[in-house]
């Protein structure tokens, strides 16, 4: 069987790559990672920046394209870029997450990724993956389909990147060492950006630091909107203009008509809008969705741009009324919303038999402070993260790939659980005093058989209290069955999942206090990681690693790792 799985993965596999050949292109960046002084909030701050630019510059290329990425690090930092939604079917070494593909590349190093577009198109992004280099070190990835192929709407006048993300006046790096040298929260960010703009609402933001974008009424415009922000999902919105979400998470959606946007950190929308107002200035408008419960408080800011029609001033532009905060039934209806094109381009349909259920809990804990006696959390002990109980410990002496391709012992151990060790009121907010919130560390892994159909429900815990976890899949795509709040009910929940049109997507921001289960086909072999996609909770322990094989090595599947792959 594992040899009849191994075939039909390659000749599909070879399938793919043929049906695209004759269009298919090599597509060649270099990306000059270094220091570069920019201006903001009244202030000179110093960053770790993409060839000179903030964000990076935006990839382009087709389904079938090759792409290979010169990644020079000239910054002081370890560094590697991760290419967020891609698959990296048979190259999953360029995958990118440090210590779990790959070891860092050093500074005054240099490193050149190599992948294929196969079987995917929309909005990606690309992102450093080593500490919170990430703040800064981003771009937007887009795959427009092969030649010939078109997309399942009406052809957009333009298409529009927007990518939002978080700024602090500070070094970042320093930032993360401090909180975890603390055992703290990190400082909130000072601002939230648009391209890389605060907006008018910030000091000295009014002229050059607000993003602008010029359309001609009556046209029709494509904005490929990604969330690129650390640690807040953000509520987005443009002033008397409603937007038509085509895609998310690079997968085509039934059309969804709404005024307001809702992306957790990592995911992206397709969005079409038509300038059908009145000629004039309208804001763009983005803050933060926060409904976390017992933590410390958060950079309640708007970030914006402005929408001119041709012809028009730029003088006061008309403002858009943002949810509150904490409108949780407001972002709900959002994510909760949106269905699966069938039919579309790349659609797959939900696999009916499933070989593997797994129940996950999230969320945050406590740990001892250790010999640091100067943890400020509560208590005097350490924030933590985990899942079924297990906070993630990251490997440093080579990547879990590389351990498991060569079979090195002593690396990981594979024995991540599929479900936490008691079964008990996982949202019950009295749980602060529960042994169950203090997990230990460990680099335990799941293994899962190639072809296997996985079902997970992920479900929030409440040890420090509740809060909605942006949870993302590297190598794969997932159904979004269901999604709800409180604890999940495996007697009446599953009859409220669609099998039918479920959204399909990356990343998933798990309700708060809530739960959701997804479905995939583990078709890809490999290491991926699953983890939550704020920040702060990523070094804290919230992931595990899917080890996906086809027989008792990858050997024989996947080709070695390339010569110049970083060495730990």
């Amino acid at each position: 069987m594992a040899g009849t799985h191994l075939v039909l993965f390659i000749g599909c596999t070879i399938a793919l790559l043929a049906s695209s050949t004759a269009s298919a292109s090599i597509v060649e960046h270099s990306l000059h990672v270094q220091n570069l002084t920019v201006w903001r909030l009244c202030r000179p701050q110093v960053i770790t920046a993409v060839n000179g630019s903030l964000p990076g510059p935006t990839i382009k290329a087709r389904e079938g394209d090759t792409l290979v990425i010169h990644v020079f690090n000239r910054s002081p930092y370890n560094l590697t870029i991760h290419w967020h939604g891609i698959f990296q079917r048979l190259t999953s070494w360029a995958d990118g997450p440090n210590y779990i593909t790959q070891c860092p590349i050093l500074p005054g190093s240099m490193y050149t990724y190599r992948f294929t577009i196969t079987g995917q198109e929309g909005t990606f992004w690309w992102h450093a993956h080593v500490s919170w280099l990430r703040a800064t070190v981003y771009g937007a990835l887009i795959i427009r389909p092969s030649r010939g192929h078109t997309y399942p709407f009406p052809k957009p006048y333009k298409e529009v990147p927007l990518l939002l993300g978080e700024w602090w006046n500070a070094n970042v790096v320093d930032v993360e060492d401090v909180s975890q040298l603390l055992g703290i929260n990190p400082n909130n960010s000072d601002a939230y950006t648009i391209n890389g703009k605060p907006g008018v609402l910030y000091p000295c933001s009014r002229k050059r630091q607000t993003y602008k974008l010029k359309v001609v009424p009556g046209k029709t415009y494509l904005l490929r909107i990604i969330n690129a922000a650390l640690n807040n999902q953000l509520f987005f919105k443009i002033a008397g203009h409603a937007l038509k979400v085509v895609a998310v998470d690079a997968t085509y959606t039934n059309p969804y008509v709404t005024d307001i946007i809702v992306l957790a950190p990592g995911q992206t929308a397709d969005v079409l809008l038509t300038a059908d107002q009145s000629t004039g200035a309208y804001y763009m408008a983005g803050h933060p969705y926060f409904n976390a419960e017992n933590a410390s408080p958060f950079a309640n800011t708007t970030t914006t741009g402005i929408l001119i029609y041709e012809g028009a001033s730029s003088a006061n532009p008309k403002m858009p009324l943002l949810p509150a905060f904490n409108d949780t039934p407001t972002a709900h209806k959002f994510s909760s919303s949106l269905t699966s094109l069938v039919g579309a381009p790349h659609w797959v349909p939900v696999p009916s038999k499933v070989d593997e259920r797994m129940f996950i809990t999230i969320g945050l804990g406590l740990s001892p402070c250790g010999g640091n006696a100067t943890c400020l959390g509560p208590n005097g002990l350490r924030f933590s993260a985990s899942m079924n109980n297990v906070s993630f410990q990251w490997a440093t002496s080579m990547s879990l790939l590389e351990a498991f391709y060569y079979n090195i012992k002593g690396i990981y151990t594979a024995d991540f659980p599929d479900v936490p060790p008691l079964v008990f009121d996982y949202t019950n907010r009295g749980l602060s005093q529960s042994p169950l919130g203090f997990a230990l560390k460990g680099t335990r892994v799941k293994k899962l058989k190639y072809n296997a159909t996985v079902e997970i429900v992920l479900q929030n815990t409440a040890f420090v209290g509740v809060e909605n976890h942006p949870m993302h899949l590297h190598g794969f795509n997932f159904h979004v069955l269901a999604q709800g709040f409180g604890n999940f009910d495996p007697i009446n929940d599953p009859k409220k999942f669609n099998l039918v049109n479920p959204v399909f997507r990356n990343t998933i921001g798990v309700p708060v206090g809530g739960w959701a289960v997804l479905r995939f086909q583990a078709d890809n072999p490999g290491v991926w990681l699953f983890h939550c996609h704020l920040d702060v909770h990523l070094p804290w322990g919230l992931a595990t690693v899917f080890v996906v094989e086809n027989g008792p090595t990858l050997s024989s599947i996947l080709p070695p790792p390339p010569a110049d792959l970083p060495k730990c």
